[in-house]
């Protein structure tokens, strides 16, 4: 106990819980916060940054002063608040419009095989032709495949195996 008194070093008391009542435990280093709090922290302060220079070039009309100039004064922020909001509003329409359609390449189904239809689930062949097949047609000669594997075979034996000349010798 006298040396730590001498060092001015102090054991912690306890297990420090996390600030944001998580259940985990924080530490120093990490404001007393759990590790996945303090990421998302980050991850928010991030995301407002983003959104604050994303914001500047759309006030500024994109010029590309690149922070050399102020920012426009505080009445033009108060004007500039709804048309923010409707950006941010046309953004997420379009956002959610290209998020549903590709949702709906997800949910397109069960996968099934290019000739059959039969359903393949875990089981599919995926084809160099960019196709899925069952095990009955997975074979190029079974779905008549476009892909031209004669061509593919000749240029990775040419990658493979460069052509090394050797010098010449001198004729004494």
């Amino acid at each position: 106990m006298e040396s730590s008194d001498e060092t001015g070093c102090q054991a912690p008391e306890g297990p420090i819980l996390c600030i944001n009542n998580c259940g985990f435990f924080g530490s120093a280093a990490t404001m007393n916060m759990c590790s996945k709090c303090h990421k998302d922290m980050i991850l928010k302060q991030e995301q407002a940054k983003l959104a604050a220079t994303s914001f500047d070039n759309i006030v500024n009309g994109g010029s590309g002063n690149n922070g050399k100039e102020p920012v426009v004064g505080v009445a033009v922020d108060v004007q500039a608040g709804p048309v923010e909001a409707k950006v941010l509003s046309t953004q997420a329409l379009c956002d959610s419009s290209s998020s549903q359609s590709s949702e709906v390449k997800v949910k397109e189904g069960p996968n099934r095989c290019n000739t059959c239809r039969k359903r393949v689930g875990l089981t599919g062949f995926s084809c160099r032709c960019g196709n899925l097949f069952c095990a009955v047609h997975r074979y190029s000669d079974k779905h008549e495949c476009p892909f031209d594997y004669r061509t593919a075979a000749r240029d990775a034996i040419a990658k493979a195996n460069p052509v090394v000349k050797a010098e010449k010798l001198d004729k004494i």
